[in-house]
């Protein structure tokens, strides 16, 4: 599995399974970039999403069905900033992973399980916004059992997001890698050997389906029948509305917005990794077509895939008014 290049030698980072020809870490350009954008989203990752979890927690007229999902939202976030980004980052700077198997396997199950978390919470959340706007009245007379209904919901997302998180919990492993001059290092690595190109294949196809294809399905399928709802409503809505009606109407517009940027934001973090994936696996060329654009394409995707779990609290700052004024 080598790649030569004239103008191109590198060693691909461990959470993606495979190596190719190895280059001297001072030698890469992303020994520096990759651990300054990491540092960026460890600092403003924590303290967007641990204000928004103390916002959420500490103000009682804050915690309804939304802001509960964006709770759970800002959790997982917190978990892949914490027990992922500062060893993800080191990887760059360092050339040899340190912390052994166990760190290996924490890492690995904790990015997904963060993942999972992010994706089924956006898809839940298109569903409360569904219900709220296409039919309000019935919500509204099961008003007592939403919020336990919320809670339960988002506790049964982290369940299933740690239970598909469990290959890389199981199976994640800390191979060596011979290099030139009778040398070799360790790598963390989410594809034991034992299981061959099948089995690399297989993850990278489920995690696309499981973790980005199927959910933004399921969410593209909520928003076109609230358009449509909405589109349907307008035609037959009354000349004059009562500003209390009117009201109810531009919240539940704003929250559907909120939704609406979250989901943006996690389909442009997350492609540009899919695509590489799926390309990397998949191409029967790619390692003779490995350049400068995809080694380019594939460090700015992975950047991109860890920024996702800092850029929800920024997004609802700057849309939401209500959280501006906490």
């Amino acid at each position: 599995m080598v790649i030569t290049n004239d103008n191109l030698s590198i060693s691909i980072s461990s959470e993606e399974g495979y190596d190719l020809d190895y280059v001297p870490y001072d030698q890469r350009p992303e020994t520096y970039i990759v651990p300054a954008v990491f540092s960026l989203i460890l600092v403003v990752g924590v303290t967007g999403n641990g204000i928004l979890v103390l916002i959420l927690l500490c103000h009682a007229n804050m915690r309804n069905v939304p802001n509960t999902y964006v709770l759970s939202l800002a959790l997982g976030d917190l978990l892949v900033i914490v027990t992922c980004v500062p060893f993800t980052s080191i990887l760059y700077t360092i050339e040899s992973w340190p912390w052994g198997l166990t760190i290996c396997k924490l890492s690995e199950c904790a990015k997904d399980i963060s993942i999972g978390v992010s994706v089924f919470t956006l898809a839940a959340l298109s569903a409360e916004r569904y219900c709220a706007i296409v039919n309000p009245i019935r919500r509204h007379i099961a008003g007592l059992s939403a919020k336990p209904l919320t809670i339960l919901t988002a506790c049964l997302i982290w369940v299933l997001a740690i239970v598909l998180a469990m290959p890389s919990a199981l199976f994640s492993n800390v191979p060596a890698i011979p290099l030139q001059g009778n040398r070799s290092i360790l790598i963390c690595s989410p594809f034991p050997e034992e299981f061959g190109v099948i089995y690399q294949k297989g993850i990278v196809m489920f995690k696309f389906l499981a973790y980005y294809a199927i959910p933004l399905c399921v969410i593209a399928g909520f928003y076109l029948g609230m358009a449509r709802h909405l589109a349907l409503s307008t035609r037959n809505m009354p000349g004059e509305l009562p500003d209390h009606r009117f009201e109810q109407i531009r919240a539940r517009r704003r929250v559907s917005r909120m939704v609406m940027c979250f989901i943006i934001v996690f389909v442009i973090c997350f492609l540009p990794y899919h695509v590489f994936m799926l390309w990397f696996h998949f191409s029967p060329t790619s390692r003779d077509d490995y350049d400068n654009f995809w080694h380019t394409f594939r460090i700015i995707g992975f950047c991109l895939s860890f920024s996702n779990s800092c850029v929800n609290p920024i997004a609802l700052y700057l849309i939401s008014r209500t959280f501006r004024q906490r």
